[in-house]
């Protein structure tokens, strides 16, 4: 069985009969439409219409706005100085970081010149010479045992006060306290 094509279409022009159609695209006018010419079209013209601004009159000058203005420029200028102080003050701060650096060499010399000056062995000889030293005996010598773990001991107070008793002598040492805070 066959099948039935579908015919497609792809023109308007499919349609026309061939004796009528000359092969152009274009539309046939007719009688009336060739003699009578088309009106111009004339492109819109848009009005330019500056809008109205109102420009305010030109007035004094506010004094709180010099006042302002003095105000930033006082303030700027003391930000500069404080700038200038600041240099100043970091230019102190490195020469005497060097000041430090050359005083520690100095004081290390020194006290190497300070533990050379006193010799232990010669002051021990000297005192011990002259009996005004003597070295301790065994039994002067005490030595600590500290490989045990410390200890704590708690003793504990009796309660000797109870109910209503301690009570009134807890309120009675409180009231104590109170006056000889004042006193």
């Amino acid at each position: 069985m066959a099948t039935a094509v579908k015919r497609r279409r792809y023109s308007k022009y499919d349609t026309i009969p061939f004796n009528v159609y000359d092969g152009s695209a274009a539309r046939q006018l007719q009688q009336e439409e060739v003699l009578q010419p088309r009106p111009l079209v004339r492109p819109r013209e848009r009005a330019v219409v500056r809008p109205k601004v109102r420009v305010r009159e030109a007035g004094a000058v506010s004094p709180f706005a010099v006042v302002g203005f003095l105000a930033v420029a006082a303030f700027a200028v003391l930000l500069l100085f404080s700038y200038v102080q600041l240099a100043e003050i970091s230019e102190q701060v490195v020469s005497l970081r060097s000041d430090l650096t050359s005083l520690k060499t100095e004081e290390a010399k020194l006290r190497a010149q300070y533990e050379l000056a006193y010799d232990l062995d010669t002051i021990e000889s000297t005192l011990t010479a002259d009996n005004s030293m003597v070295k301790p005996q065994n039994g002067q010598v005490i030595y600590v045992d500290l490989s045990e773990p410390d200890t704590v001991t708690y003793f504990e107070e009796e309660n000797t006060a109870a109910g209503l008793e301690g009570a009134v002598e807890g309120v009675r040492s409180i009231i104590t306290e109170i006056v000889e805070y004042f006193r």
